[in-house]
């Protein structure tokens, strides 16, 4: 019990929420601005490759970060370009774009490193103290540059989105976009740039979980992207309580780490490792009919 209550479950928890606490605020961002955005799974896939790509033939984890981010984005953006100049289904574009993420990093890996399963291993970020107790664990998460932008991404997002002209037109975007483009603003652009920040800040999330893990893994997202999705639909499509639910989610998770290495492989130990999605889906039943979508999602300025 004593391990459930301790800086070890914190640190595990704050680890382990953040690229779902990144793909749920890009969620957020994507969806109020109007554009149905399911291929979060995709964008953490992709960027995940791409930065360790980068950080494997550079040798820098720096230019793997931005790397990443930049993959992100522009999967996010070429999303908006499906779904707002070839009016492809916002559903259906983003189906392709998760099955053309799998795919194409299984590929990938397979042209690049010989493997279908996973890449060279790389160094990443190492800050703080090397010891194993739980602070020294809590002071290498919080030290972690790309677990702070990620903070800084989603403790900004709320702001942005309510006091900024950027975020005031996201919003009018998302909510009636026929009005708001009769107002003057131009609703394709305001989604693009949405869609660019929400892949940006979901690309984050990529770039962590392969930092974390010192390599990337096929299929290593292993539906985070649509978990952080049930987040924003619990949250109300509010940045600040998606993420909320996404702590929660990372701590069910590390719940889950800390009851199976009690379980010892025990009979009960397959049923633990349910516990994050079992709770997802009750919390989605509970959810339901209660949150309010933004009243333009998937619709068109014309």
């Amino acid at each position: 019990m004593s391990s459930i209550f301790s800086l070890t479950m914190v640190a595990e928890t704050l680890r382990i929420a953040v690229p779902y606490a990144c793909a749920a605020v890009a969620g957020v961002w994507a969806e109020r601005s109007g554009i149905i955005q399911i291929g979060l799974e995709g964008i953490l896939l992709t960027s995940a490759f791409v930065s360790v790509a980068v950080a494997v033939a550079s040798g820098s984890a720096v230019l793997g970060l931005v790397a990443g981010v930049a993959a992100g984005a522009a999967f996010s953006l070429f999303h908006a370009v499906l779904v707002e100049r070839a009016r492809i289904d916002a559903v259906v574009s983003g189906i392709a774009l998760n099955l053309l993420a799998f795919a194409g990093t299984r590929m990938s890996l397979r042209g690049l490193f010989g493997s279908a399963s996973n890449s060279p291993s790389i160094e990443a970020f190492r800050f703080g103290p090397t010891g194993s107790r739980g602070v020294d664990l809590l002071a290498r998460v919080l030290l972690d540059p790309v677990t702070i932008l990620a903070v800084l991404a989603t403790a900004a997002t709320p702001f942005l989105l309510a006091r900024t002209r950027l975020g005031l037109r996201t919003r009018a975007a998302g909510e009636n976009p026929a009005a708001a483009a009769m107002s003057g603003v131009n609703v394709p652009r305001v989604r693009y740039t949405a869609l660019l920040i929400s892949g940006a800040i979901c690309a984050l999330g990529g770039v962590h979980l392969a930092f974390d893990q010192h390599r990337f893994e096929s299929g290593m997202s292993n539906g985070r992207g649509f978990i952080a999705l049930a987040a924003v639909v619990v949250s109300g499509w509010r940045a600040e309580r998606a993420v909320l639910a996404c702590l929660a989610f990372g701590a069910l998770e590390a719940l889950q780490i800390v009851l199976q290495d009690q379980a010892n492989r025990s009979a009960g130990a397959d049923l633990i490792q349910l516990l994050p999605y079992v709770a997802t889906l009750l919390v989605l039943g509970f959810a339901a009919g209660r949150a309010a979508a933004p009243r333009g999602l998937g619709k068109h300025a014309d």
